[in-house]
């Protein structure tokens, strides 16, 4: 039987559960979630191997109108997505309107690509609206596969994959086969570091913050991780680490419980907090923390 390869990108606006569809269908926890627009920054590969197909699935930030040059990047790593695609998987849910960024939704259906819609969060809906909602994506993408699933109940996910398999083209595997991810240790301790930041502070905050791992080393049994929190302005430091540095504190135990549990072992991590102006809006800022476009 011919081996099946290829990338599934999920493409969507932003809080209608594509890291949770990406860390179902992974199987794994790679995408970082919370009820907060813009979580995800970055685009995320998960793979997922059989012995006669391999699946790349891409997270891509929520599509969003660009106010600063990082948020301008993280809609070029979504347009990245629209062209590097075998299979399209496009995200929708029960409480959004269906023609929010219409846009992307005419480019997606201009790009002649393979798409599969996922309705989600049905269980917080009923089943007239599904249908609804149903007939409508039917309109919208004649030729589209289309599901109505609940990521986070992991209902109806199964014939999602079937349907993916079905369409993946004839490929040799793109990653050796024993490969979860195309990212490093050190990027996942910073999305966990920043997936607590995201929980623990409010209003602007969390978007005005950076988590860098300068130091990640093992010794004897422990994972040594140092890391550093930027943030915009010096009133903000203060907000971060908060009265007596508890609210810092706070963080730290959080993110170093959550990475225990993703790397299977003991970590000693440390916290420290410096001030990077403006560094959303400034180009070698953005490199520096990665966000260059693919």
């Amino acid at each position: 039987m011919a081996h099946k390869a290829g990338f599934v990108n999920i493409i969507g606006n932003p809080n209608v559960g594509k890291s949770t569809i990406m860390n179902a269908m992974v199987g794994e926890r790679l995408s970082i979630i919370t009820s907060k627009m813009q979580t995800t920054r970055h685009r995320i590969k998960g793979i997922v191997n059989g012995e006669d197909f391999q699946i790349v699935y891409s997270d891509t930030p929520g599509i969003l109108k660009p106010v600063y040059k990082l948020q301008e990047t993280m809609m070029k790593f979504v347009d990245t997505a629209l062209i590097d695609a075998d299979i399209i998987l496009y995200v929708t849910d029960v409480k959004e309107d269906p023609a929010k960024n219409s846009v992307y939704i005419e480019r997606i259906r201009k790009s002649a690509l393979p798409v599969i819609v996922l309705i989600n969060k049905i269980d917080l809906s009923n089943q007239e609206e599904v249908i609804r909602l149903f007939n409508y994506w039917t309109d919208v993408f004649p030729d589209a596969a289309i599901f109505p699933v609940s990521a986070t109940e992991k209902f109806n996910l199964r014939p999602v994959l079937e349907k993916i398999i079905e369409w993946l083209p004839e490929n040799p595997p793109f990653f050796p086969k024993d490969e979860l991810t195309d990212r490093s240790e050190r990027f996942f301790m910073q999305e966990i570091i920043r997936e607590k930041i995201l929980l623990t502070y409010q209003k602007e905050i969390p978007y005005s913050t950076e988590v860098e791992v300068e130091s990640f080393r093992e010794e004897e049994g422990i994972l040594r991780i140092g890391a550093v929190i930027y943030v915009e302005r010096d009133s903000q430091k203060g907000i971060i680490i908060g009265k007596g540095g508890f609210a810092l504190k706070k963080v730290g135990t959080m993110a170093r419980q959550e990475a225990e549990e993703f790397f299977g072992r003991k970590i000693f991590l440390e916290l420290f907090v410096k001030i990077a102006k403006d560094w959303r809006d400034k180009d070698s800022s953005l490199k520096k923390f990665g966000y260059e476009a693919e």
